[in-house]
């Protein structure tokens, strides 16, 4: 299928092709025995193996989907068109791993975006002018010009917020890139072990330093609602509102939630290019990112293998792990395996009954997994045409870049709609994040046609206490669709196809438990020595030789890679000390 629409386009359809089918094959058969297994060929899991392998670890991953990457994968789902199915864009992977993994040699290449954010009013226009917008973007003149067409107050206040914002967010980073502290190792054990364990504390007392005088501030931002914040420094609704998606993007909570903050600290602390706080877009779709890191990983010796399908991890009489089984029957040795599925999954699902306690099993019955995120992806035969920023000839505009927020100019509009979900109702008016990737990357959809992502808020588990339907599914599309049509008419009529992924659906074609992109709720009670629990912030599981790789763990989701460095940097500790 993409082989026929490609097939011109030499080199760059043998890498789509790639994306689209898994990675190269290895030309190599699954072996009896390896020195570690991961299950689960999401990019966290594909980094975890290419460390262990160039730790001398000799590294099977093993995919349940014909695709390597998880959420992060590109997908054919209309003939022509690829699309970033689940993940969408890029920006927290961490630097020092696409440095240590060569993932641009490996084929990694990111269009950045600029400007960064547009947000439309729904409004008359004054004396036939269009109705206004917020665009904002790296140009610190040309966004202070945006703002002030709202409020001169806000224009002004605007830089020192961003400088703050980043200060706090820049502080976070030695926390992203290095394991919890070591609580049992620092209190227990040996002097020698003691002392050793002492060096997890580096990275906190780094961010103590770094922030110094803004603990405070730091404090409170992480624990308060993000609208205490924004109400403070911003007057203008849509300028707050803006701001406000990135505290409850993913999560089912509202501006005025506390903890909120933390999301949008957790949504801007990420850097792309060396470019603080931008996001991008992989060629090819998300594959693109997770096919770098396969090949990486190949390079280095790792096997990997899709439609490889797990059925339960091996634990034996002594309690340790023995490797795994497959649904087919084959069993796969290793005294070490590491789990890229969600903790829920891992130790509901693929740990054998009787191998941990109630106690711990109760424990991870309270994990939090509640999603508000229903993903469609749209196939389009021509450019929205917006009617706050119109263009002519169907010729993208620099808006047309980045993210396109939609029902986002009230903050009042937001909280409606996270009481709509909670209420058990998907929401009347949900809050759109567009995104049109196709615009900076031609291999996404034939000429003149574009692939469309809508990210929309809120959406509940259940309607109702009663699952989702398909006429639901497409009763929702269809009021998303209507609200997008207000903001650029003609939309609806350009559309090709779409593919609808509410909650449940998330859940059963991507493993992500509850629907939750980021492997568990952001929340304060999750994170850092609570990721996913207490007893398992350290990536260790109770049973010896099983690990936890994945975004349940810390730093959590959206952190590229770092769960999967972190972990793989324990198994490889714990082996050099047995």
């Amino acid at each position: 299928m993409a082989a026929a629409v490609w097939t011109d386009r030499g080199t760059r359809a043998k890498n789509l092709l790639w994306i689209l089918t898994g990675s190269r094959s290895n030309h190599t058969s699954l072996k009896p025995c390896y020195d570690a297994l991961v299950i689960g060929g999401g990019h966290n899991g594909l980094v975890a193996a290419a460390y262990l392998q160039k730790g001398g670890v000799k590294t099977a991953v093993l995919e349940r989907r014909h695709v390597l990457g998880g959420a992060a994968v590109t997908e054919e789902i209309f003939p022509g068109f690829l699309f970033s199915r689940c993940s969408y864009l890029l920006s927290l992977l961490r630097p020092h791993i696409c440095r240590d993994l060569e993932l641009k040699k490996h084929g990694l290449k990111v269009y950045m975006r600029e400007p960064h954010s547009f947000t439309p009013m729904l409004e008359e226009g004054i004396k036939g002018a269009a109705p206004r917008s917020l665009t904002l973007g790296s140009d610190l003149a040309k966004n202070l010009n945006e703002i002030g067409k709202f409020s001169q107050k806000d224009a002004k206040a605007y830089p020192e917020f961003v400088a703050h914002l980043e200060k706090l967010a820049s502080a976070i980073h030695p926390l992203l890139d290095s394991p919890p502290v070591d609580i049992r190792g620092v209190t227990a054990g040996s002097l020698r072990e003691r002392l050793a364990a002492t060096k997890t504390l580096m990275p906190f007392a780094k961010l103590g330093l770094k922030l110094g005088g803004n603990i405070p501030d730091f404090y409170e931002i992480i624990t308060a609602p993000i609208m205490k914040i924004l109400t403070r420094w911003f007057d203008s609704e849509p300028l707050r509102a803006t701001l406000a998606t990135d505290g409850v993007i993913g999560a089912m909570t509202s501006p005025s939630n506390p903890g909120s903050g933390y999301v949008l600290l957790h949504h801007v602390m990420g850097e792309l290019e060396k470019e603080k706080g931008a996001w991008g877009y992989v060629e090819g779709g998300m594959g693109g990112v997770s096919q770098a890191i396969a090949r990486a990983a190949q390079s280095y010796g790792v096997d990997v293998f899709t439609e490889k399908n797990v059925e339960q991890i091996l634990v034996g009489s002594d309690g340790a792990t023995k490797g795994v089984v497959l649904k087919d029957g084959t069993e796969i040795h290793s005294n070490v395996v590491l789990s890229n599925a969600t903790p829920y999954a891992t130790f509901k699902y693929l740990t054998p009954k009787g191998a941990l306690s109630e106690e711990f099993i109760k424990a991870v019955d309270q994990v939090d997994y509640t999603s508000p995120v229903t993903k469609i992806n749209v196939a389009l035969d021509k450019l929205p045409n917006f009617l706050a920023s119109p263009t002519p000839d169907d010729k993208p505009g620099p808006h047309h870049q980045c993210s396109i927020h939609l029902n986002c100019e009230n903050v009042d509009i937001l909280e409606a709609a996270y009481k709509d979900a909670i209420n058990g109702r998907p929401s009347a008016r949900p809050m759109l994040e567009m995104t049109i990737p196709s615009v900076l990357d031609p291999t996404l959809a034939p000429p003149g046609c574009h692939v469309v992502s809508l990210f929309t808020q809120f959406t509940p588990y259940h309607i109702k206490g009663r699952e989702w339907t398909q006429q639901d599914r497409e009763d929702f599309a269809d009021t998303v669709f209507d609200w997008v049509e207000q903001y650029a008419p003609g939309f609806k009529t350009s559309v090709v196809g779409r593919d609808i992924l509410t909650p449940p659906d998330l859940e059963k074609i991507f493993g992500l438990t509850g629907g939750n992109i980021f492997h568990g709720s952001m929340s304060l009670d999750q994170l850092y020595l609570a990721r996913p629990l207490p007893s398992l912030s350290d990536y260790r599981s109770p049973i010896k030789g099983l690990y936890l790789c994945g975004s349940g763990c810390h730093p959590g989701g959206g952190v590229m890679g770092s769960p999967g460095c972190n972990a793989a940097l324990t198994v490889i500790s714990d082996l050099k000390r047995r």
